[in-house]
């Protein structure tokens, strides 16, 4: 679509005050979810609006932040051509499989298709209780919806795929947590699709083919129009979820970045990060560094997450075993076969990404990357801070200030040695490209959380502004840019529901 096209359509579908959706998961066969509108809240108040967002969509901003927007956005109004609806899934959570899962604190509202021509989900986090909430309040926390707006449009400007978030708003209500009563909100989150692979797991568990063709139908048709006319649709499906998964592990690894709860209820076949609870950015680095406050085992720690994708997609594989063959033997061979280019293409993401984090040339080994990280892990070095100064002596800084993160100064001077005879200097720009300056740190995302609470969203508004430029010198944050001192350090994450 052009600029001009684009603009159009913004233009036409901002000329009055409602949202153009159109609602294709609602015309899917009922089984696939549970029509559910939002509970009403006492006393919603904004908290922020997604200005480019919301245009990007259609939807004009003011009216959003209107008494009118700000009651679809609290639950409080079902606009017109929304249909709300929370949907069923399943999947195993830390390897523990639930047969039903579902949107226990969550209604999707509804899609509209925004100006690049793609579908989109609207959906409200912290609505109230569904079908499928297990006993839960289906509310959520200001905390939560805070990190998730954060979170997600850090990632965003990061250039992961992610979902994003379109508005904030505090609802008036307390919530009952485990430390106590807290201010209540909700989080407006917007996603290609909200498909997981938990929600494939859920109608194959029950043997329910029919509904996982269906499912499945409609995944190629929504995300990867161009299988059409493939002979092998269903085995094009899983190979290129396969590849958006590998791709999108890689690049949270090149950033510390630790997701914190890999579930296959948490996997969407989008490819984009979803569901933002006990994340983190790493600050100092260690393969087996882990946030999430319930991750006891390490399953999801940093290096694991290759190893949790490869898991999580053969969930996902044996639910279309079904599917691609009648003859289950070679079904199975194919989805094997597919599964076995996992490790190699992973692989080959994961260097390419690091060889322009330390502007290596394209035909480098990865022994200065491995030794490097090792390094890393042994000093207790900031991972992203390591790589912004390693950047500023690409461009011709002095190697104190990088040298000065490591207590061995001589183990350090050999592996830079070797790094000053390899790197390129002409990938400069891929390197400042790979590394940014600010990232979304715990201790600052902690403080932005705390600060809200207190009704206070100055923090929020200001580590929000800087993460939008996170490879830019932005001297005005240069605070931000700073690892946590031992007494501002968050060791551990919480999912808030």
């Amino acid at each position: 679509m052009s600029q001009k096209t684009k603009e159009s359509f913004i233009l036409s579908a901002m000329s009055d005050s409602t949202i153009p959706f159109d609602n294709s998961y609602a015309r899917l066969s009922d089984r696939f979810y549970v029509r559910q509108n939002p509970a009403q809240v006492p006393e919603p108040a904004l908290v922020k609006v997604n200005h480019s967002l919301a245009t990007e969509l259609g939807i004009d901003p003011s009216w959003l932040e209107s008494a009118d927007g700000l009651g679809m956005l609290s639950g409080n109004q079902v606009p017109e051509g929304a249909e709300p609806l929370a949907q069923v899934y399943a999947g195993h959570q830390f390897g523990g499989y639930s047969p039903q899962l579902g949107d226990g604190r969550a209604i999707l509202l509804g899609e509209v298709v925004d100006a690049s021509g793609t579908r989109r989900d609207i959906q409200l986090k912290g609505s109230g209780r569904t079908a499928f909430s297990r006993g839960g309040d289906g509310k959520a926390a200001l905390g939560p919806v805070l990190r998730e707006y954060l979170l997600s449009e850090a990632m965003h400007a990061l250039g992961v795929p992610t979902t994003r978030a379109l508005a904030a708003v505090t609802t008036g209500e307390t919530v009952l947590r485990q430390d106590g009563p807290l201010t209540g909100g909700i989080f407006t989150r917007v996603a290609a699709s909200h498909i997981r692979v938990g929600t494939f797991q859920y109608f194959y568990a029950q043997q329910e083919i029919d509904a996982v063709r269906e499912l499945a139908d409609y995944s190629l048709s929504r995300h990867f129009p161009e299988t059409s006319d493939d002979l092998e649709p269903y085995l094009s499906l899983f190979k290129r979820v396969l590849r958006s998964q590998a791709e999108l592990i890689a690049q949270w690894m090149s950033l510390g970045f630790i997701h914190g709860v890999m579930n296959t209820d948490n996997t969407a076949i989008s490819g984009e990060t979803i569901d933002y609870g006990p994340c983190a950015f790493m600050d100092e680095f260690h393969p087996q560094c882990v946030f999430s406050s319930i991750d006891s085992g390490g399953r999801y720690a940093w290096g694991n997450q290759p190893n949790i994708g490869l898991w999580n997609l053969s969930r996902f594989a044996e639910t279309l075993v079904p599917l691609i063959d009648r003859d289950q033997e070679r079904a199975i061979e194919k989805v094997e076969s597919a599964l076995a280019e996992f490790p190699e293409y992973f692989a080959e993401q994961y260097t390419a990404r690091f060889r322009a984090k330390f502007a290596l040339p394209s035909d480098a080994d990865d022994a200065l990357i491995k030794s490097a990280l090792g390094l890393l892990a042994n000093q207790q070095v900031d991972f992203t801070l390591f790589f912004r100064r390693l950047t500023q002596v690409a461009a011709g800084a002095e190697v104190e200030p990088l040298a000065g993160l490591f207590s061995d100064q001589v183990q350090f001077v050999r592996w830079f040695d070797r790094w000053k005879e390899t790197f390129d200097v002409s990938q400069l720009d891929s390197m400042r490209a790979a590394n940014p300056v600010l990232i979304a740190r715990n201790h600052r995302v902690e403080e932005a959380i705390q600060a809200g609470y207190r009704g206070d969203f100055a923090p929020f508004e200001r580590l929000h502004r800087a993460l939008q430029n996170p490879f830019s010198d932005q001297q005005e944050f240069a605070d931000l840019e700073q690892p946590p001192s031992p007494e501002e350090k968050v060791r551990e994450t919480f999912c808030g529901t």
